[in-house]
């Protein structure tokens, strides 16, 4: 099976979660030093490839790489992508084209490219997040990107369905990856204090607590289609 942005965080807790399993798994990222680190965590099982999912042609190139490694794929997770924490108007083009480069347009052609390589029957996951069910302050642009990708999962699930894929989207809230501290350093904290008392639960979930759901939505889940399954303590629906 394919994760892309499965070097780090969520994706790699999925990969991890899969490899332990028995899963051979294949994970992307753009960073190498986190690519090697996942190489070493997920052992024989397991391969990193670079590829940058905001560029097509890294795209076909991965597509290229998973022919060249399993023939074929059982399932599929486009998960990852980046956060942008600007308010309405201080959100400049770049940031708006980077944001939806990365989070809905590389989704959507990692989808398109590796389909045609996915065994009938397989399962494709997408994953989005609570922030585009939400209107939560400064995450305009972040949160449209996702939502978006909510809706590609009924309509690539259609055109999909007739050779049996299944396209599901997973909907993590606040789960603790250490995202934040990299992208907002000086809003951290603050921000998982609020995230924090925003949750009915009360704390943060761990990634050992999503990774399971990526499994159900890819393999188990053999008669769900299109739907948002949403990973996050009650946050958004309590």
């Amino acid at each position: 099976m394919v994760i892309t942005g499965g070097s780090s965080g969520l994706g790699l807790a999925a990969a991890q979660y899969l490899v332990d399993n028995g899963a051979r798994v294949l994970v992307t990222g753009r960073n190498r030093d986190t690519l090697d680190d996942a190489a070493r965590r997920l052992g024989d099982n397991g391969i990193a490839v670079r590829s940058d999912a905001s560029s097509l042609a890294d795209i076909e190139a991965l597509a290229g790489r998973v022919r060249d490694v399993f023939g074929t794929a059982d399932a599929l997770v486009a998960n990852g992508g980046i956060g942008s924490f600007d308010p309405f108007f201080a959100v400049t083009e770049q940031t708006f084209d980077e944001v939806f480069a990365i989070n809905t347009k590389g989704p959507f052609f990692t989808v398109q490219k590796l389909a045609p390589l996915l065994s009938d029957g397989a399962g494709v996951v997408l994953t989005t997040s609570i922030a585009n069910q939400t209107g939560w302050d400064a995450l305009s642009v972040y949160s449209a990107s996702k939502a978006a990708l909510r809706s590609m999962a009924r309509t690539l699930s259609r055109e999909l369905l007739p050779r049996g894929i299944r396209v599901n989207a997973l909907s993590p809230g606040s789960i603790e990856t250490g995202k934040l501290d990299k992208e907002v350093p000086d809003k951290a904290a603050a921000l998982k204090a609020e995230f924090e008392q925003s949750s009915p639960m009360k704390r943060w979930g761990h990634p050992d607590e999503f990774a399971p759901a990526v499994a159900f939505l890819a393999f188990d889940a053999t008669y769900v289609a299109g739907i948002e399954l949403v990973v996050d303590g009650g946050e958004s629906q309590l």
